[in-house]
């Protein structure tokens, strides 16, 4: 595939994620991104796309959660990923709640400008407290909350959230989509994995999915003098479900 620039990661060996914090399959493949960030040699970037902000906000509404709740028990059995009952007969039938992409990608984004590797942090943490803990992950008060639980200082956290809310934000999100569709992927999540000269790889992480230990092992080999057609090789084919706008496949 064509080169695939982004930037932060010159120089590095780079597995990017673009992905978004609502994103069921995003969390099925949590424990494949930290895994990767054990590899030594490769970074680890993140790009958040977006997939229900604007026009794509929702509500919650008994339809969405009958059009939910198979995906994600589909995602429990293929990954071994837990699925609360704070998630299930909390959220999901908590119709005052607002699926919303922009504030939890802002409180990310604001945890990474405060600590290194504070972005993933945040995202795997906040995957946890939407699907686990049924929380509403779009609040300002949840989010506040979460970056208090990870040992964010309470003022610089509200400081770099307000600074990086909307323009910053959004223009993070329309990077992000570009990269996707220069990747050619499909949707959320997508792995593309790049070299120091920018020529990179899009990766099918389906056959890896619950299989964290496997997927490290294979990582390590890409971080070499052969990676190049290591990457081409392993390509992805569009296997792996992902999330859209419209929600995530089955």
């Amino acid at each position: 595939m064509a080169a695939v620039n982004a930037t932060g990661t010159d120089n590095a060996v780079t597995l990017h994620y673009i992905f978004d914090p609502l994103c069921g399959w995003c969390y099925a493949a949590a424990p494949l991104v930290d895994a990767a960030r054990g590899v030594p040699g490769l970074h680890v970037a993140f790009h958040g796309g977006g997939m229900m902000t604007g026009a794509n906000r929702r509500p919650i509404t008994p339809q969405w959660r009958d059009y939910v709740m198979p995906h994600d028990r589909r995602i429990a059995e293929l990954t071994g990923q837990p699925f609360g009952e704070g998630y299930f007969e909390g959220l999901l039938r908590d119709t005052g709640a607002t699926m919303d992409s922009e504030p939890p990608t802002t409180a990310i984004l604001a945890a990474e400008s405060l600590r290194t590797g504070g972005g993933l942090d945040m995202a795997h943490r906040l995957q946890r407290a939407h699907y686990v803990e049924g929380r509403r992950i779009a609040d300002a008060d949840v989010l506040a909350a979460v970056a208090a639980e990870l040992g964010f200082d309470a003022t610089a956290f509200a400081a770099a959230f307000k600074q990086l809310s909307g323009e910053a934000t959004a223009q993070h999100i329309a990077e992000s989509r570009q990269l996707l569709q220069r990747a050619g992927g499909q949707g959320f999540p997508t792995f593309v994995l790049t070299q120091a000269d920018g020529s990179a790889g899009r990766i099918d992480i389906g056959p890896w999915l619950g299989r964290a230990d496997e997927w490290k092992a294979k990582l390590a080999e890409f971080v070499g003098p052969s990676m190049a057609a290591t990457a081409t090789a392993t390509r992805a084919d569009a296997t792996l479900p992902v999330c859209g706008p419209e929600g995530c496949a089955i």
